[in-house]
């Protein structure tokens, strides 16, 4: 689910793909949907409909389905919305004992990722961090803030913390009030400006993310430093 890609089709036509899921399914399934659940300009997870009767998958039940897909999407909004609390800064997040940390708020506009990564290069430096990996992460940050002033009217902030030899970067925007275009999304809705996500995926120790009533929190970690 999470690269966002909707799978439709009979059994036999998924068999090739998928051969150990379609092994474990009923006699009677014959068809199979499964699509992203989009929040807040994110895939946050998928949903699947398994039919007993042959389907068409025609372009008017595939909008159907993409709508529904944005329909729980919308409503997950709402349930988070109501459930988490709504003040949340990284400036109030705990930090181990003897650990570095520093904080910036990025402004919403595109200009002001030169701004993030003017800021973590001298932050790092300061702390000591070694070149190669504060290069890459200001790769990563770049794309999680760029990601972040594209999708939310509100900029961003940065958190940066080095704890025994671990840097976890974390961005978290302020919420989107956008509508996603399904029409619009790619074979890799992860994609930001051609590397996007898979960057930081490819470059990080690990990384992840987070939905709530604010908006959407990344963070990426890079060891040892």
């Amino acid at each position: 689910m999470r690269t966002g890609e909707a799978v439709v089709g009979s059994l036999n036509d998924l068999a090739g793909r998928y051969p150990a899921f379609v092994e474990r399914q009923s006699p009677k399934t014959r068809a199979l949907a499964s699509l992203p659940i989009f929040a807040a300009g994110h895939v946050q997870g998928g949903y699947a409909l398994f039919y007993d009767t042959p389907q068409r998958f025609d372009h008017p039940q595939l909008a159907e389905l993409e709508e529904l897909g944005e329909r729980l999407g919308a409503d997950l909004r709402r349930v988070q919305r109501a459930t988490t609390h709504a003040s949340r800064s990284l400036e109030d997040e705990p930090v181990p004992h003897g650990a570095h940390a520093a904080t910036y708020s990025v402004a919403a506009d595109p200009r002001a990722v030169a701004h993030a990564r003017h800021f973590m290069l001298s932050t790092l430096a300061a702390w000591g961090i070694d070149e190669d990996i504060v290069d890459i992460a200001i790769l990563c940050l770049s794309e999680l803030v760029t990601n972040a002033i594209i999708h939310t009217d509100s900029g961003c902030e940065l958190r940066i913390v080095v704890d025994r030899g671990v840097l976890t970067t974390t961005v978290r925007d302020g919420g989107s009030r956008a509508v996603v275009d399904l029409g619009s999304v790619t074979v890799d809705p992860l994609a930001v400006h051609g590397r996007g996500l898979q960057l930081v995926d490819a470059l990080s120790t690990r990384w992840g993310s987070e939905l709530d009533a604010v908006g959407m929190t990344v963070w990426f970690v890079l060891e040892p430093v």
